[in-house]
């Protein structure tokens, strides 16, 4: 039905309100919040509740670009660089290869179920061959537990980083199914090669400008983050423009100005984060407009199975071969897999074929839409569970609520910031050295700024207990926060949850391993005296370690506490520990 500007504002308006509002229901039952978003938008299609009759393919595939361009933007600026450490390799090999192996598994099987030619079963295994930034930064995100570094490194890394790789595999196919043209093998391998030189290359070069500006360029707070936003669309579109990715271009954008010190990083943290929701919102809502549902079923029991096949056979498959050469147990190499989340990309690449006139496009668009319907469903509403499951869960650090930069430096000692902690504990008090400290321009321990309880600052002394709900602000160098927030966020439950998972004792990397077997009863035959308990994990685990990572040594557990990049720090110690 056809509806004036006001009616439309309206609908939408009334849409994203009841989608938001719905999602507080989605989070208790455990379902991902974007699955929402989709459904609200199939409810008000031609076949729903509204009755609004929605078949742009071309405004979806814009407003899906758009929106995946934001969305992208946010995740680079979530991502930490110090992730790279241990997760760059692994992403990129499952965002290129990775890609590769599942369009080829899936594209054989799609063919021979289907009944097409087979060229047509590969278009179908390159839209759904790659995860989705979107989904995979949500479900993540807010999931409720926290991966290791290794596993949520990899998996955000490469939801980021193999859209370029899909998206050049479904436009060639495309073309060449409009042109009858022969696959050449080295015109892909330079696209490819193309695509991720011009996008990287850019990218970096424009996250380095961008944060230039942003240190230097001064403007109303608001405005930061509708300038990130700019800045990134340009870097995007005019990428895409001279033949490389904009994709891979706006998340390195992002990546450089996210682990960028600059003194408004917390407000545009916010700003950003509500854009984003906004476009997954937007994106998903037309997404949802788009589909007649009715169509779903005419191919339902082939996309069923398409999807089954590309869960539990394909993904693990492409998982396996691509983290061969990496240092990765089991439990995670099994995670990975499972959490193999498709979600916008897949249906906005669908569109490819439908916006080229395509036989079989549509055919390809209903199967695209019923397997991200399928992913989000069974993968996104179990992503915390199989976590816990496979025991590659580490419990949350105690960290601050808020943090404003005040100081930029590369070097940590020579930043200052501004950070609001939340006290979780009855009874603590602030350690004197810190309440005595007297505020001066050179800050070489932390100083206390306020204290706020029941929102009226008070008055602070040595004797002061602090209550569970105050908030205390002090100024810190980034270095001193891990300790700081320790004193601050005692509570029992998480004491005894960090005492459990790390152990009851603490020491350091380099504590000696005989010294150490000497106390606690561990044979030392084979043990040599500079051995260091550092060493015992490098030795069992591989080099690139990340905190969780543990090894049992005779009655002993080895738990890594805390890193400082490659170098090991504090290990926690958990006596007649049975299970590793």
């Amino acid at each position: 039905m056809a509806i004036d500007t006001n009616s439309f504002i309206f609908l939408a308006g009334i849409l994203l309100l009841v989608s938001i509002l719905a999602s507080s229901f989605t989070v208790r039952v455990g379902l991902p919040l974007l699955l929402v978003f989709l459904g609200m938008g199939m409810l008000a299609g031609e076949e729903g509740l509204g009755r609004l009759d929605f078949d742009n393919p071309s405004l979806a595939f814009f407003v899906g670009n758009l929106a995946l361009a934001v969305i992208l933007l946010d995740g680079g600026m979530q991502t930490k660089t110090s992730t790279f450490r241990v997760a760059l390799w692994p992403s990129l090999s499952l965002a290129t290869l990775g890609v590769v192996i599942t369009t080829a598994s899936v594209g054989a099987f799609a063919a021979w179920l289907l009944d097409v030619k087979l060229i047509y079963g590969l278009l179908l295994g390159a839209i759904v061959g790659s995860t989705d930034a979107a989904a995979v930064f949500s479900l993540l995100r807010n999931s409720g537990v926290k991966l290791n570094e290794r596993v949520g490194g990899t998996l955000e890394i490469e939801s980021g980083a193999n859209d370029p790789m899909a998206i050049l595999l479904v436009v060639m196919l495309t073309g060449l199914l409009q042109s009858a043209d022969q696959l050449s093998v080295l015109a892909f391998l330079g696209q490819m090669i193309q695509q991720f030189a011009i996008g990287g290359v850019l990218g970096l070069l424009g996250g380095k400008l961008l944060l230039m500006i942003l240190r230097r360029v001064p403007l109303i707070e608001g405005l930061y983050a509708l300038l990130i936003i700019s800045f990134g669309l340009a870097i995007f579109s005019g990428v895409n423009m001279i033949g490389g990715s904009g994709f891979l271009a706006v998340y390195l954008v992002g990546l450089s100005v996210g682990n960028g010190r600059i003194k408004q990083q917390e407000a545009i943290s916010q700003v950003m984060d509500g854009l984003a929701w906004l476009a997954q919102a937007g994106m998903f809502l037309l997404l949802g407009l788009l589909v007649t549902p009715s169509s779903l079923l005419t191919h339902g029991w082939q996309a069923v199975a398409i999807a089954a096949f590309l869960i539990f056979v394909a993904r693990p498959v492409a998982v396996m071969i691509c983290l061969l050469p990496f240092d990765f147990r089991w439990p995670e190499r099994i995670y990975i897999s499972w959490v193999g989340l498709r979600g916008a990309v897949p249906i906005v690449l669908a569109l490819y074929p439908v916006i080229a006139g395509l036989s079989n496009s549509e055919l390809l668009f209903e199967i695209t839409f019923t397997v991200v319907l399928i992913s989000l469903l069974l993968q996104g509403s179990t992503v915390p569970q199989v976590a816990r499951w496979l025991k590659i869960v580490v419990p949350p650090a105690p960290a601050p609520t808020t943090r404003f930069s005040l100081i930029n430096d590369s070097d940590s000692n020579h930043s200052l910031e501004l950070y609001e902690f939340l006290v979780q504990a009855e009874g603590v008090r602030i350690p004197a050295a810190i309440v005595q400290n007297v505020p001066s321009a050179t800050v070489s321990t932390p100083q206390l700024v306020s204290l706020v309880r029941d929102q009226k600052p008070i008055v602070v002394n040595a004797d002061t207990e602090l209550k569970s709900g105050d908030r205390i602000w002090m100024l810190l160098h980034p270095g001193d926060v891990n300790d700081v927030a320790q004193i601050f966020s005692h509570k029992a439950s998480t004491s005894f949850l960090l005492q459990n998972f790390f152990g009851e004792f603490a020491i350091r990397g380099d504590a000696s391993l005989i010294d150490l077997a000497k106390v606690y009863g561990v044979p030392v035959d084979g043990i040599d005296e500079a051995d260091t308990a550092a060493e015992l994990l490098q030795r069992q685990l591989g080099k690139h370690l990340v905190v969780g990572d543990r090894v049992r040594f005779g009655n002993i557990r080895l738990t890594i506490r805390q890193m400082d990049g490659n170098q090991v720090e504090i290990i926690g110690l958990k006596l007649q520990d049975k299970q590793v």
